[in-house]
């Protein structure tokens, strides 16, 4: 990747993913807190740590960029306010600006259950587009890496998006309100092989890019530090992603929690819509 566009920015990433995954592994199966942020929701120290070092980290080279982040918030936004004002009108949109945007670990339920599916998401944002992505799964030491307009990387070597010619063919990530939607439920998982949930997001979105998985389906419920990178990453890869209703993935004046992303080959990506209506 060396001499890549945005080469010191997407270093800077790598080396934060990285030092946050070691804490991660050092840690799994061995916290001593973990606390419950919501009724189905918790955070462990590795979460906090993990947040610490990334931000150190990216800090250290671009001490004057802001962030938004899960645990700590936008790093703009007056005390108190916390990670669900989301970027919100903190965040500018002109073309100069810059944010990073960070999930330390997410996943984090699997992560204090020690089951091994979880990862570290930072992303820097170029005005109101994602610009350089970097996913770490750190117990499988594979690290997903993308920078808009040139491609996706996993541990440093290209990879592109292969399609299935037919949906019925296709395994699918698909996380659907557990309400109302029973109808269109059904309707699109007769129209692929089969839908997992695996309880990581930006993971699972970033299996797009060599395609473990062919689709990636959750129409709302996502935060900008869920899908920053991973989406990025996926549509570096070749994959169309867009919201719920066919716009656009990305939005920095979203709150937490209201992003949806449908992300699909272009072949298939209509027809899932389709089946969402």
């Amino acid at each position: 990747m060396v001499g890549q566009p945005w080469e010191r920015e997407l270093r800077a990433a790598v080396d934060a993913a990285r030092a946050a995954g070691a804490i991660q592994v050092e840690r799994l199966g061995n916290l001593e807190h973990i606390v419950h942020k919501s009724a189905k929701d918790v955070v462990t120290e590795a979460d906090h740590l993990s947040e610490e070092v990334i931000l150190a980290t990216v800090r250290a080279s671009f001490p004057d960029d802001p962030f938004l982040a899960e645990e700590s918030g936008h790093s703009g936004a007056k005390k108190g306010t916390g990670p669900s004002d989301g970027a919100g009108s903190a965040a500018q949109v002109d073309p100069d600006h810059r944010i990073w945007i960070v999930d330390p670990l997410d996943g984090t339920v699997n992560y204090a259950n020690a089951l091994p599916f979880f990862c570290a998401s930072v992303a820097l944002v170029m005005g109101v587009r994602p610009t350089v992505g970097v996913i770490l799964d750190p117990v499988r030491d594979e690290l997903y890496s993308a920078v808009r307009g040139a491609g996706v990387w996993r541990n440093g070597e290209p990879v592109h998006h292969e399609a299935k010619e037919r949906l019925v063919d296709t395994v699918s990530h698909v996380a659907l309100p557990s309400t109302r939607w029973g109808r269109r439920e059904a309707k699109l998982r007769k129209a692929i092989r089969v839908g997992r949930v695996f309880g990581s997001a930006a993971l699972a979105m970033a299996y797009l890019a060599d395609a473990r998985f062919d689709s990636y389906i959750q129409p709302r419920g996502l935060s900008l530090w869920d899908i920053a990178a991973a989406g990025l990453i996926a549509q570096e890869a070749g994959v169309t992603v867009t919201d719920a209703e066919g716009g656009p993935w990305f939005d920095l004046r979203r709150k937490s929690a209201a992003s949806g992303i449908v992300a699909a080959p272009p072949a298939h990506h209509a027809a899932i819509l389709d089946l969402l209506t």
